[in-house]
């Protein structure tokens, strides 16, 4: 019988990795993930979990120890943090460019410099184009439904591909929240025993990422760029059956109070739940404005989200990073999305939350207020901040 239990999404994240009975975890530590390999550590030490824990000097081993594990068939498992998800950025291409369905927490951390171990999305935006799944999560129990989620969509035969589950560091990944923990064999209900079909074999000889001449070097990304895209249906359909046997359903874009929305917030990650208050508040105050988040963010929801924003006015994106001489980069590629649509809503950008600074509620009901004023009466600045001194 599933329970509830309190824990801190780190652990929560680590609870899910082990009902999903990996066989090779391999992790090194850095804040605000360390917390993950750490209990996965003890379990597989206290016989918890039946996995080979190979410890490592560096982030850059930690992946490639994971191309090896998965290249021969083994579930396997990561967990990073900003600059050590940036010191393995080119193993991450050889994951995915292989196809090799490495499921990573990443607990976003701010990129230095300034040295910073607080949160922000510097470092989910800088690994966007490296081919992997890229998922969000707002609170613990999220946290560890899309980790299981991920296993099961990375791993089915027509997508093998890694996948990374972002968790904002320290807001989310120290905090301990209420969640229902399954039973194992609910799990198992919905996780199918890993078979990876191109398994390194010795009696199969085989080559894997070999050297690609210009002659079939584009073929081969365009190839890897089709086949992400349509990882979507499987991405949709693994949400729909998580939903039909815990009872918690997930869509690509998520909605909250967003129907007859004329003015929508667009916020990812936990800072989501404080702007759910302000949407509450305003919309009991009788005005029409909702909330949407970009759950899936890689392979981009087009579909999904054109859909939501269609019947709005405005849309105000909230980014937790810069793209530095370009603004925020959610707010560059949602706009994008738009661009062909007939109706769209005007989008406005702001930037805030970066290096783990507080967004309070006050913040986003100026962010409301603003982008509302900005849509109408227009803006000379590239991006607005939120909370700057």
């Amino acid at each position: 019988m599933s329970k509830r239990v309190a824990l801190e999404a780190s652990h929560a994240v680590a609870e899910a990795v082990r009902m999903a009975d990996v066989d090779v975890i391999s992790a090194y530590p850095i804040t605000p993930q360390t917390h993950i390999p750490e209990r996965l550590a003890e379990m597989v030490a206290d016989g918890e979990l039946k996995a080979a824990y190979v410890p490592v000097e560096s982030e850059h081993s930690a992946m490639s120890a994971c191309l090896g594990a998965a290249a021969i068939g083994a579930r396997t498992f990561t967990a990073t943090a900003g600059p050590g998800l940036e010191y393995m950025h080119n193993v991450l291409y050889v994951a995915s460019s292989m196809r090799l369905p490495i499921i990573m927490t990443v607990a976003n951390r701010a990129l230095s410099a300034p040295i910073s171990i607080w949160g922000d999305h510097s470092d989910a935006m800088a690994v966007r184009d490296t081919g992997w799944i890229q998922a969000f999560c707002q609170n613990s129990q999220e946290a560890f439904d899309i980790t299981l989620w991920a296993f099961r969509v990375g791993e089915d035969r027509n997508v093998l591909f890694p996948v990374m589950v972002h968790l904002d560091g320290f807001t989310l990944s120290h905090v301990v929240e209420p969640m229902i923990l399954p039973e194992q064999s609910e799990v198992d209900r919905f996780l199918p025993e890993f078979q990876y079909p191109y398994a390194l074999d010795p009696d199969r000889p085989m080559t894997h990422g070999a050297l690609g001449p210009p002659e079939m070097y584009s073929e081969a990304k365009l190839a890897q760029e089709m086949a992400l895209r349509e990882s979507m249906g499987a991405s949709i359909q693994g949400w729909k059956e998580f939903g039909d046997i815990f009872g918690r359903f997930y869509h690509p874009v998520e909605e909250y109070r967003a129907e007859d929305a004329e003015t929508l917030l667009l916020v990812m990650g936990s800072y989501a739940e404080t702007a759910k208050l302000v949407i509450d508040e305003r919309r009991d105050k009788g005005e029409a404005v909702g909330l949407i988040s970009v759950r899936l963010w890689r392979p981009f929801p087009f579909d999904e989200f054109r859909g939501s924003v269609r019947d709005s006015k405005v849309l105000i994106v909230f980014d937790r990073c810069i793209s530095f001489g370009m603004g925020g980069p959610v707010f560059s590629e949602v706009r994008s999305a738009l661009y062909d649509e007939d109706a769209r809503p005007k989008v406005v950008g702001f930037v805030g939350g970066l290096g783990g600074r507080d967004v309070s509620e006050e913040d986003f009901d100026c962010v409301i207020s603003r982008g509302k004023e900005i849509a109408e009466k227009g803006s000379d600045r590239m991006m607005e901040t939120v909370g700057i001194r």
